[in-house]
């Protein structure tokens, strides 16, 4: 019911957009179960209404209910109870914050493996809702947080889905888990493993989800080059499937599988990565892939399944050096210390205003046609500050994709990013806009 009555108040919320809904209602109608499902859970976890869904939040606790309420229409078993399981995180001010983790469980039918467990965990907060100074004035963003990390709820809900249907062919049990205050170093996964869960000597191994949203820039998955979880994905990926990871050593990003490895429990994270939309108030439903986390989610079923009824891995130092880093010599625009920076900007939105828009061309042709569409760009700004390195990634139109690439290869030098007191070569995507204006009809 607390679903129905929160989906509902989010239409009448999104009434002012109903022609563009409509629209979209027609190109869903060819949806498969998955994805429509997916559709909705990002709808209403990355809605304004949720304000981001920071810790201890209003939108954290609905997101947590709603996260609870689908999981138990999925026929699981849910340990936290309709609000998810609270805990308390002290602040420098002395407060208390209150956050929340909800947990699942599938249970295995093995009578020696059914005691030992895998978790799959999710996080569940964002930024929430930011007050910041325009030009003078006060005015408040919020970070919607739809690929960061709504998309990895979905991803974790429809896996919950899939498994919960399989459970006969589950030797372990499984623990499905959103875990609340994410961002705060990890506090839901510490509460979970130190002071929640009774059984996480018995956990074997875990899987985390983060970012899952965009898989035509890449799938990861990272291990901490641990050899027995390596094996594990060689073996699932000799065999058909609809797409693969690729195996990294560095860390994409930091995320609760870090909790897992203080306790020595092998983890896994799979990620697609970095994106232009990162950690911004542009971080909305719209930039999503969900035909790729439909894919991504049939491996990750395959996976679950393979690393529920295998062996248990043990916690050991791996070859760090056997599989290739995720940007090799190249660190990502946002893990340095001083970003790069454009006309004495850190912020990509500054540079699509006082460059890319201000120099780009929409091809008379294309608009004749009417082509429009978001083109993805990847760039490098080496240690002198030179772009260099225009590639695409994502393309719409060929005309719109040499465009974009034209006028991104034009840039001016930037100010290198610094890592560590040295400057560095940084990697850095933004999405390209080329959007028509409607023509106004005209008064009788």
């Amino acid at each position: 019911m607390r679903r129905r009555i929160l989906t509902l108040l989010l239409c009448l919320g999104c009434a002012l957009t109903a022609s563009a809904q409509f629209r979209a209602d027609y190109a869903s109608l060819d949806d498969s179960e998955a994805v429509s499902a997916m559709k909705e859970h990002v709808s209403f976890l990355s809605s304004a209404a949720l304000e981001g869904r920071k810790a201890g939040s209003e939108g954290e606790h609905d997101a947590a209910a709603y996260v609870s309420e689908v999981l138990a229409g999925y026929g699981i078993d849910v340990l936290s109870g309709p609000d998810g399981e609270k805990f308390g995180l002290k602040q420098e001010a002395g407060d208390t914050l209150t956050s929340r983790n909800v947990v699942g469980y599938i249970p295995g039918y093995d009578k020696d493996l059914r005691a030992h467990y895998i978790v799959i965990g999710a996080r569940l907060d964002n930024l929430g809702r930011i007050g910041m100074q325009v030009n003078g004035e006060s005015r408040e963003k919020i970070f919607y947080g739809a690929n960061g990390n709504a998309s990895g709820l979905a991803v974790l809900m429809e896996l919950a889905r899939m498994l919960s249907r399989s459970s006969v062919l589950l030797k372990r049990s499984v623990i499905l888990v959103a875990f609340g205050s994410s961002l705060e170093s990890g506090a839901g996964a510490w509460y979970f493993m130190n002071r929640s869960f009774q059984g996480a000597d018995r956990v074997d191994a875990m899987i985390n989800l983060d970012m899952l949203g965009t898989e035509s820039r890449g799938f990861y998955a990272y291990t901490a080059s641990n050899p027995d979880l390596n094996r594990q994905l060689e073996a699932v990926g000799a065999t058909l499937q609809p797409v693969l990871p690729k195996l990294v050593s560095r860390e994409p990003v930091s995320s609760d599988h870090r909790i897992f490895y203080d306790r020595e429990i092998p983890a896994v994270l799979f990620t697609t990565g970095m994106y232009p939309e990162y950690n911004s108030e542009r971080d909305t439903a719209s930039i999503l892939e969900y035909d790729g986390m439909e894919r991504i989610l049939e491996y990750l079923y395959n996976f679950s399944v393979s690393l529920v009824n295998g062996g248990r891995p043990e916690f050991r130092e791996g070859d760090a050096g056997k599989h290739p880093a995720l940007t090799p010599d190249i660190v990502s625009f946002y893990d340095c210390d001083v970003r790069p920076t454009f006309f004495r900007s850190d912020d990509p939105a500054s540079f699509m205003e006082r460059w890319v828009y201000v120099y780009l061309h929409y091809p008379k042709s294309a608009i004749d046609e009417g082509v429009q569409g978001r083109v993805l760009v990847d760039f490098v700004i080496d240690e002198k500050g030179k772009v260099r390195d225009v590639k695409l990634v994502r393309g719409v139109d060929p005309r719109l994709d040499e465009e974009a690439v034209r006028v991104i290869a034009a840039s001016p030098d930037w100010k290198p990013g610094i890592l560590r007191g040295k400057k560095v070569k940084t990697q850095l995507s933004v999405a390209v806009e080329f959007r028509l204006e409607k023509k106004k009809k005209k008064k009788r």
